[in-house]
């Protein structure tokens, strides 16, 4: 069972440099949010704390990356968004959140049921047999 501390996150979002302004106006757009707390952590930075059931850092950054917000791309940076990434994806599967699907499988899955299944080797059987 995981305890309040395990899925009580506090992340870090850092803004490229340019377009100047856009750390305050993702402020002002995040602090809208039932149950995300946010704070200026730098002239470049936000510091994010949310429960891990009701948002990701990855749902975050790319709802940001949609309204048209510059994040940092240095590798350090890049390194420790895709660990925060995995880690969270991880642990809401643990905990039973199903992961947004982002695929209808449901055409593929037709089509391999109305197609022909067996043996589809094309060589005479008295050829694969061994004598």
């Amino acid at each position: 069972m995981t305890s309040p501390c395990d899925i009580q996150k506090r992340r870090e979002i850092v803004f490229h440099p340019l377009p100047p302004g856009q750390v305050e106006r993702a402020l002002a757009l995040l602090c809208g949010l039932p149950g995300l707390t946010v704070a200026q952590s730098g002239p470049l930075a936000l510091q994010l704390e949310y429960c891990v059931a009701d948002y990701t850092l990855q749902d975050l950054e790319s709802a940001l990356s949609i309204q048209g917000f510059h994040l940092e791309g240095s590798l350090l940076i890049r390194i420790r968004r895709t660990l925060a990434y995995y880690s969270e994806r991880v642990q809401r599967e643990n905990m039973g959140k199903p992961e947004s699907r982002t695929k209808n499988y449901q055409a593929h899955m037709e089509a391999w049921t109305k197609r022909p299944h067996g043996d589809h080797d094309e060589t005479p059987a008295e050829w694969r047999q061994y004598k």
